[in-house]
């Protein structure tokens, strides 16, 4: 497995919450996922690896998130990573889910038609409406 610095070797980043988030933003919906999923106050750094799909987010501190319209909590980590591929995220880093009394990592996003699906450990997913993210 290649290190974090091989893997970011033929990286574009971007700094500052300006230039950071709008980035953000663009490469999220370039793979047709919505803006709202990831966290995107406070960010410090987004980078992307074109030939990968390898993506990252850096945010100045922890954020926790309640989507209202579902009722459901997410909490997100200083430092989120994982791979954009067409309506999904893969081998998500950084994000859990609040289920009841403990935080499940999320480990994959996939949209499909008017959904948004986020999977966990063991099989585990829940799916929801994607305009709860927008």
């Amino acid at each position: 497995m290649a290190s974090t610095s091989e893997v970011k070797r033929d990286a574009v980043a971007w700094v500052g919450q300006d230039e950071a988030f709008k980035k953000a933003i663009q490469l999220l919906q370039a793979f047709n996922l919505p803006g709202g999923i990831l966290p995107l106050q406070n960010v410090i750094e987004v980078g992307f690896v074109r030939a990968t799909g390898y993506m990252w987010i850096l945010l100045k501190n922890n954020i926790e998130h309640e989507f209202q319209t579902i009722g459901k909590v997410l909490s997100y980590s200083t430092e989120i990573s994982g791979y954009l591929e067409r309506n999904r995220i893969k081998n998500l880093t950084g994000v859990k889910a609040k289920e009841l009394l403990y935080k499940a990592p999320v480990l994959e996003i996939s949209v499909e038609g008017s959904k948004i699906t986020f999977k966990s450990n063991g099989g585990l997913s829940k799916t929801f409406p994607i305009e709860a993210f927008r």
